[in-house]
């Protein structure tokens, strides 16, 4: 499965930004060892369905370490028996957008 899930924390300093809190959940993700991406919006990870949201739920939690509330906005992709999809969707919508511009 692949999931993109983006977290921030609430109701913690009077600061606007969030980054210290994202950059805590990141570095859970990045040190699950799932492939994993990060854009400005979401973090993608992909892997089996516990070990990926065993991941979501400690990124969640070192989120809310910065507030007292965390909101967490999850999507996922779940298709079993399929790996590698992270890039492989990529690497697909690419290749169509090659073709079309023949």
């Amino acid at each position: 499965m692949i999931v993109a899930f983006s977290v921030a924390p609430s109701g913690g300093t009077s600061t606007d930004s969030v980054h210290d809190a994202v950059a805590a959940a990141v570095r859970i993700v990045r040190d699950s060892g799932l492939p994993n991406r990060t854009s400005s919006m979401f973090t993608e990870i992909e892997g089996e369905w516990a070990e990926v949201m065993e991941v979501v739920r400690r990124a969640t939690e070192a989120a809310g370490q910065y507030g007292t509330r965390v909101s967490l906005v999850l999507k996922a992709d779940i298709r079993p028996g399929h790996a590698g999809e992270l890039d492989g969707k990529v690497e697909r919508l690419e290749a169509a957008i090659s073709r079309q511009d023949r």
